[in-house]
Protein backbone atom coordinates (compact mmCIF):
# COMPACT_ATOMS: atom_id res chain seq x y z
CA UNK A 1 0.00 0.00 0.00
CA UNK A 2 2.45 2.28 0.92
CA UNK A 3 4.38 2.22 -2.42
CA UNK A 4 1.10 2.72 -4.45
CA UNK A 5 0.36 5.86 -2.68
CA UNK A 6 3.82 7.22 -3.94
CA UNK A 7 2.88 8.35 -6.69
CA UNK A 8 0.20 10.24 -5.65
CA UNK A 9 2.09 12.15 -3.71
CA UNK A 10 4.44 13.20 -5.99
CA UNK A 11 1.83 14.31 -8.27
CA UNK A 12 0.42 16.30 -5.22
CA UNK A 13 3.67 18.19 -4.57
CA UNK A 14 3.78 20.12 -7.77
CA UNK A 15 -0.37 20.73 -8.02
CA UNK A 16 0.30 22.63 -4.34
CA UNK A 17 3.43 24.34 -5.99
CA UNK A 18 1.80 25.52 -8.88
CA UNK A 19 -1.76 26.57 -6.87
CA UNK A 20 0.92 28.81 -4.60
CA UNK A 21 2.69 30.55 -7.98
CA UNK A 22 -0.92 30.72 -9.83
CA UNK A 23 -2.77 32.73 -7.02
CA UNK A 24 0.53 34.68 -5.85
CA UNK A 25 0.91 35.82 -9.58
CA UNK A 26 -2.93 36.89 -9.81
CA UNK A 27 -2.05 38.13 -6.03
CA UNK A 28 0.71 40.56 -8.15
CA UNK A 29 -1.28 41.92 -11.06
CA UNK A 30 -4.43 42.96 -8.91
CA UNK A 31 -1.50 44.55 -6.21
CA UNK A 32 0.22 46.29 -9.34
CA UNK A 33 -3.32 47.48 -11.27
CA UNK A 34 -4.19 48.95 -7.64
CA UNK A 35 -0.89 50.52 -7.72
CA UNK A 36 -1.18 52.13 -10.96
CA UNK A 37 -4.59 53.39 -10.53
CA UNK A 38 -3.82 54.93 -7.65
CA UNK A 39 -0.41 56.84 -9.21
CA UNK A 40 -3.00 57.77 -12.14
CA UNK A 41 -5.43 59.08 -9.67
CA UNK A 42 -2.40 61.24 -7.99
CA UNK A 43 -1.21 62.73 -10.83
CA UNK A 44 -4.87 63.59 -12.00
CA UNK A 45 -5.29 65.65 -8.63
CA UNK A 46 -2.01 67.41 -9.37
CA UNK A 47 -3.06 67.94 -13.09
CA UNK A 48 -6.47 69.39 -11.38
CA UNK A 49 -4.67 71.23 -8.75
CA UNK A 50 -1.40 72.53 -10.30
CA UNK A 51 0.67 71.58 -13.79
CA UNK A 52 1.75 68.52 -14.52
CA UNK A 53 3.95 69.77 -17.02
CA UNK A 54 6.31 71.30 -14.71
CA UNK A 55 6.52 68.81 -12.25
CA UNK A 56 8.06 66.51 -14.92
CA UNK A 57 10.11 69.44 -16.42
CA UNK A 58 11.29 70.32 -12.52
CA UNK A 59 12.29 66.09 -12.36
CA UNK A 60 14.18 66.18 -16.16
CA UNK A 61 15.71 69.51 -15.25
CA UNK A 62 17.34 68.37 -11.80
CA UNK A 63 20.66 69.21 -11.68
CA UNK A 64 22.86 65.96 -12.27
CA UNK A 65 25.73 66.52 -9.17
CA UNK A 66 22.66 66.21 -6.68
CA UNK A 67 21.45 63.07 -8.68
CA UNK A 68 24.75 61.51 -8.40
CA UNK A 69 24.83 62.41 -4.68
CA UNK A 70 21.33 60.89 -4.69
CA UNK A 71 22.18 57.90 -6.46
CA UNK A 72 25.41 56.77 -3.76
CA UNK A 73 22.71 57.26 -0.90
CA UNK A 74 20.65 54.50 -2.71
CA UNK A 75 24.09 52.18 -3.18
CA UNK A 76 24.83 52.72 0.48
CA UNK A 77 21.08 51.56 1.54
CA UNK A 78 22.35 48.09 -0.04
CA UNK A 79 25.48 48.17 1.68
CA UNK A 80 23.75 48.71 4.86
CA UNK A 81 21.02 46.16 3.93
CA UNK A 82 23.78 43.50 3.50
CA UNK A 83 25.41 44.48 6.99
CA UNK A 84 22.01 43.67 8.51
CA UNK A 85 22.37 40.03 6.80
CA UNK A 86 25.55 39.61 8.01
CA UNK A 87 26.14 40.88 11.34
CA UNK A 88 23.71 37.28 12.65
CA UNK A 89 25.75 35.80 10.11
CA UNK A 90 29.60 36.25 11.20
CA UNK A 91 28.13 36.03 14.80
CA UNK A 92 27.37 32.27 13.89
CA UNK A 93 30.60 31.83 12.34
CA UNK A 94 29.23 32.31 8.69
CA UNK A 95 30.98 34.92 6.84
CA UNK A 96 29.85 35.63 2.82
CA UNK A 97 31.34 38.32 0.54
CA UNK A 98 29.64 41.82 0.79
CA UNK A 99 29.08 41.48 -3.06
CA UNK A 100 27.36 38.14 -2.47
CA UNK A 101 24.95 39.75 0.57
CA UNK A 102 24.50 43.02 -1.19
CA UNK A 103 22.90 40.80 -4.33
CA UNK A 104 20.57 38.73 -2.30
CA UNK A 105 19.38 41.78 -1.15
CA UNK A 106 18.66 43.19 -4.47
CA UNK A 107 16.88 39.86 -5.30
CA UNK A 108 14.71 40.00 -2.45
CA UNK A 109 13.63 43.61 -2.89
CA UNK A 110 13.08 43.10 -6.30
CA UNK A 111 10.87 39.86 -5.64
CA UNK A 112 8.65 41.82 -2.98
CA UNK A 113 7.88 44.60 -5.45
CA UNK A 114 7.14 41.96 -8.59
CA UNK A 115 5.39 39.69 -6.14
CA UNK A 116 3.60 41.15 -3.22
CA UNK A 117 3.07 38.92 -0.40
CA UNK A 118 3.86 40.83 2.44
CA UNK A 119 7.82 40.71 2.36
CA UNK A 120 7.42 36.06 2.61
CA UNK A 121 8.47 36.04 -1.49
CA UNK A 122 11.78 38.34 -1.12
CA UNK A 123 12.81 36.47 1.95
CA UNK A 124 12.34 32.56 1.16
CA UNK A 125 14.37 33.87 -2.27
CA UNK A 126 17.13 35.13 0.10
CA UNK A 127 16.63 31.86 2.49
CA UNK A 128 17.52 29.67 -0.65
CA UNK A 129 20.60 31.86 -1.73
CA UNK A 130 21.89 31.34 1.65
CA UNK A 131 21.45 27.76 1.68
CA UNK A 132 23.18 27.61 -1.61
CA UNK A 133 26.01 29.22 0.00
CA UNK A 134 26.75 26.73 2.44
CA UNK A 135 24.21 28.56 5.20
CA UNK A 136 22.39 25.95 7.37
CA UNK A 137 18.77 26.43 7.26
CA UNK A 138 18.56 27.76 11.46
CA UNK A 139 21.16 30.03 10.77
CA UNK A 140 19.69 31.33 7.45
CA UNK A 141 16.04 31.57 9.20
CA UNK A 142 17.32 33.25 11.99
CA UNK A 143 19.48 35.96 10.11
CA UNK A 144 16.31 36.70 8.36
CA UNK A 145 13.91 37.07 11.21
CA UNK A 146 16.97 39.09 12.50
CA UNK A 147 16.42 41.81 9.94
CA UNK A 148 12.96 41.89 9.83
CA UNK A 149 12.54 42.73 14.04
CA UNK A 150 15.57 45.17 13.24
CA UNK A 151 13.91 46.80 10.55
CA UNK A 152 10.39 46.77 12.88
CA UNK A 153 11.87 48.08 15.58
CA UNK A 154 13.83 50.89 13.21
CA UNK A 155 10.45 51.48 11.76
CA UNK A 156 8.84 52.39 14.57
CA UNK A 157 11.25 54.67 15.94
CA UNK A 158 11.37 56.67 12.69
CA UNK A 159 7.52 56.83 12.86
CA UNK A 160 7.91 58.07 16.71
CA UNK A 161 10.21 60.82 16.08
CA UNK A 162 8.72 61.89 13.19
CA UNK A 163 5.46 62.37 14.77
CA UNK A 164 7.26 64.15 17.48
CA UNK A 165 9.19 66.39 15.22
CA UNK A 166 5.15 67.29 13.46
CA UNK A 167 3.76 67.65 16.67
CA UNK A 168 6.38 70.19 17.56
CA UNK A 169 6.45 71.91 14.32
CA UNK A 170 2.74 71.71 15.08
CA UNK A 171 1.90 70.76 11.96
CA UNK A 172 0.49 66.82 13.25
CA UNK A 173 -2.95 66.29 14.08
CA UNK A 174 -5.64 63.81 14.80
CA UNK A 175 -5.38 61.91 11.28
CA UNK A 176 -1.50 61.39 12.24
CA UNK A 177 -1.68 59.91 15.82
CA UNK A 178 -4.65 57.67 14.36
CA UNK A 179 -2.51 56.71 11.39
CA UNK A 180 0.50 56.21 14.00
CA UNK A 181 -1.56 53.69 16.18
CA UNK A 182 -3.03 51.77 12.72
CA UNK A 183 0.77 51.76 11.74
CA UNK A 184 1.40 50.45 15.14
CA UNK A 185 -1.42 47.70 14.78
CA UNK A 186 -0.38 46.77 11.59
CA UNK A 187 3.05 45.91 12.70
CA UNK A 188 2.63 43.95 15.51
CA UNK A 189 0.10 41.87 14.07
CA UNK A 190 1.89 40.04 11.44
CA UNK A 191 4.48 38.76 14.45
CA UNK A 192 1.72 38.12 16.85
CA UNK A 193 -0.28 36.17 14.14
CA UNK A 194 2.74 33.71 13.00
CA UNK A 195 3.57 33.41 16.69
CA UNK A 196 -0.39 32.10 17.58
CA UNK A 197 -0.42 29.84 14.08
CA UNK A 198 3.59 28.19 15.36
CA UNK A 199 1.68 28.04 19.00
CA UNK A 200 -1.23 26.40 18.45
CA UNK A 201 0.08 24.57 15.10
CA UNK A 202 -1.32 21.09 16.92
CA UNK A 203 -4.87 22.31 16.80
CA UNK A 204 -6.45 21.02 13.39
CA UNK A 205 -8.17 24.38 12.68
CA UNK A 206 -5.62 26.32 13.26
CA UNK A 207 -3.02 23.83 10.74
CA UNK A 208 -5.46 23.81 8.25
CA UNK A 209 -5.17 27.81 8.24
CA UNK A 210 -1.33 27.55 8.33
CA UNK A 211 -1.60 25.43 4.93
CA UNK A 212 -4.37 27.64 3.48
CA UNK A 213 -2.17 30.39 3.67
CA UNK A 214 0.89 28.43 2.67
CA UNK A 215 2.75 28.99 5.88
CA UNK A 216 3.15 25.37 7.41
CA UNK A 217 6.71 25.45 6.28
CA UNK A 218 7.48 29.06 7.42
CA UNK A 219 6.35 28.08 10.84
CA UNK A 220 7.69 24.67 11.50
CA UNK A 221 11.00 26.71 10.58
CA UNK A 222 10.61 28.48 13.95
CA UNK A 223 12.04 25.59 15.74
CA UNK A 224 15.24 25.93 13.97
CA UNK A 225 15.49 29.79 15.14
CA UNK A 226 18.06 30.36 17.96
CA UNK A 227 16.39 32.57 19.92
CA UNK A 228 19.55 33.46 21.79
CA UNK A 229 21.10 34.54 19.00
CA UNK A 230 17.87 36.66 17.60
CA UNK A 231 17.37 38.34 21.08
CA UNK A 232 20.98 38.69 21.49
CA UNK A 233 21.37 42.68 22.42
CA UNK A 234 24.57 43.69 21.48
CA UNK A 235 23.75 42.21 17.85
CA UNK A 236 20.05 44.04 17.94
CA UNK A 237 21.85 47.08 18.89
CA UNK A 238 23.66 46.87 15.79
CA UNK A 239 20.96 45.65 12.89
CA UNK A 240 18.77 48.43 14.57
CA UNK A 241 21.28 51.30 13.89
CA UNK A 242 22.30 50.13 10.23
CA UNK A 243 17.92 49.57 9.36
CA UNK A 244 18.01 53.65 10.65
CA UNK A 245 20.93 54.48 8.34
CA UNK A 246 18.84 53.24 5.54
CA UNK A 247 16.26 55.32 6.29
CA UNK A 248 18.27 58.11 7.25
CA UNK A 249 19.69 57.31 3.47
CA UNK A 250 16.20 57.27 1.90
CA UNK A 251 14.81 60.41 3.53
CA UNK A 252 18.75 61.87 2.37
CA UNK A 253 17.62 60.87 -1.03
CA UNK A 254 14.54 62.52 -1.03
CA UNK A 255 15.68 65.86 0.77
CA UNK A 256 18.23 66.15 -2.43
CA UNK A 257 15.63 65.51 -4.56
CA UNK A 258 14.01 68.15 -3.59
CA UNK A 259 17.51 70.39 -3.65
CA UNK A 260 17.92 69.18 -7.42
CA UNK A 261 14.62 70.27 -8.40
CA UNK A 262 15.20 73.83 -6.68
CA UNK A 263 13.21 73.10 -4.30
CA UNK A 264 15.66 73.14 -1.05
CA UNK A 265 13.58 71.93 1.92
CA UNK A 266 15.00 71.52 5.56
CA UNK A 267 16.38 68.19 6.34
CA UNK A 268 14.01 67.66 9.29
CA UNK A 269 10.60 68.31 6.60
CA UNK A 270 12.11 65.29 4.37
CA UNK A 271 12.30 63.32 6.83
CA UNK A 272 9.12 63.42 8.19
CA UNK A 273 7.55 63.51 4.86
CA UNK A 274 9.45 60.23 3.60
CA UNK A 275 8.41 58.87 6.92
CA UNK A 276 4.40 59.18 6.92
CA UNK A 277 4.64 58.08 3.32
CA UNK A 278 6.16 55.03 4.05
CA UNK A 279 3.99 53.97 7.41
CA UNK A 280 1.00 55.23 4.66
CA UNK A 281 2.59 52.69 2.48
CA UNK A 282 2.43 50.10 4.72
CA UNK A 283 -1.14 50.59 6.17
CA UNK A 284 -2.66 51.12 2.60
CA UNK A 285 -4.67 49.14 0.97
CA UNK A 286 -1.87 48.57 -1.90
CA UNK A 287 0.82 45.69 -1.15
CA UNK A 288 3.52 47.44 -2.74
CA UNK A 289 2.85 50.83 -1.52
CA UNK A 290 2.37 52.56 -5.33
CA UNK A 291 0.34 55.40 -5.20
CA UNK A 292 -0.08 55.26 -1.44
CA UNK A 293 3.65 56.27 -1.20
CA UNK A 294 3.43 59.00 -3.62
CA UNK A 295 0.68 61.06 -2.59
CA UNK A 296 0.77 60.89 1.12
CA UNK A 297 4.81 62.31 0.37
CA UNK A 298 3.22 64.96 -2.04
CA UNK A 299 0.68 66.07 0.54
CA UNK A 300 3.33 65.94 3.21
CA UNK A 301 5.36 67.85 1.53
CA UNK A 302 2.78 70.33 0.09
CA UNK A 303 1.79 70.65 3.98
CA UNK A 304 5.26 71.91 5.56
CA UNK A 305 5.38 74.63 3.05
CA UNK A 306 6.27 72.67 -0.78
CA UNK A 307 5.59 73.51 -4.33
CA UNK A 308 3.40 70.79 -4.95
CA UNK A 309 4.98 70.92 -8.63
CA UNK A 310 8.11 70.28 -6.88
CA UNK A 311 6.94 68.09 -4.19
CA UNK A 312 5.57 66.16 -6.91
CA UNK A 313 8.68 66.04 -8.94
CA UNK A 314 11.21 64.76 -6.23
CA UNK A 315 8.85 62.39 -5.24
CA UNK A 316 8.75 60.91 -8.36
CA UNK A 317 12.71 61.30 -8.54
CA UNK A 318 12.44 59.30 -5.05
CA UNK A 319 10.85 56.57 -6.04
CA UNK A 320 12.57 56.27 -9.64
CA UNK A 321 15.79 55.58 -7.47
CA UNK A 322 14.43 53.28 -4.89
CA UNK A 323 11.46 51.49 -6.44
CA UNK A 324 12.25 51.54 -10.41
CA UNK A 325 15.90 51.45 -10.32
CA UNK A 326 16.20 48.38 -8.84
CA UNK A 327 13.88 46.57 -10.92
CA UNK A 328 16.35 45.75 -14.01
CA UNK A 329 19.18 44.57 -11.96
CA UNK A 330 16.39 42.83 -9.83
CA UNK A 331 15.00 40.90 -12.61
CA UNK A 332 18.39 39.86 -13.80
CA UNK A 333 19.64 38.63 -10.76
CA UNK A 334 16.71 36.76 -9.48
CA UNK A 335 17.05 35.08 -13.01
CA UNK A 336 20.22 34.18 -12.78
CA UNK A 337 19.70 32.94 -8.60
CA UNK A 338 16.84 30.46 -10.19
CA UNK A 339 18.67 29.33 -12.81
CA UNK A 340 21.56 28.40 -9.96
CA UNK A 341 18.95 26.78 -8.25
CA UNK A 342 17.64 24.72 -10.67
CA UNK A 343 21.38 23.66 -11.98
CA UNK A 344 21.43 22.97 -7.53
CA UNK A 345 18.58 20.34 -7.91
CA UNK A 346 19.17 18.87 -11.10
CA UNK A 347 22.75 18.00 -9.96
CA UNK A 348 21.23 16.83 -6.41
CA UNK A 349 19.08 14.68 -8.48
CA UNK A 350 21.51 12.89 -10.46
CA UNK A 351 23.36 9.54 -8.97
CA UNK A 352 26.71 9.60 -6.84
CA UNK A 353 28.61 7.39 -10.02
CA UNK A 354 28.00 10.13 -12.69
Amino acid sequence: MPQAQAPLAQHAAPTVRSTFVTDARKRAQAAWALGLLCLVALVLVVVHASSLERSLALARAARPGWLLIALAAQVATYVSAALVWREPLRHSGYTLPMRVLVRLGIVKIFTDQALPSAGLGGSLMAIRGLLRRGVPRSIALTALLSSLLSRDIAFLLVVFVSAAILWRHHVAGATLFIGVAIFLLVLLLVPAFLIALHQWNRDPRVAALGRWLHLSRLIESFNDVSLDLLLNRHLLMRTVALQLAIFLLDAATLWIALGAVGAPTPFWAAFASFAVASMAATIGPVPVGLGTFEAASVGMLKLLGVPIEAALAATLLLRAFTFWLPMLPGFWLAHVELRAKRHSAAAAQQPSGE
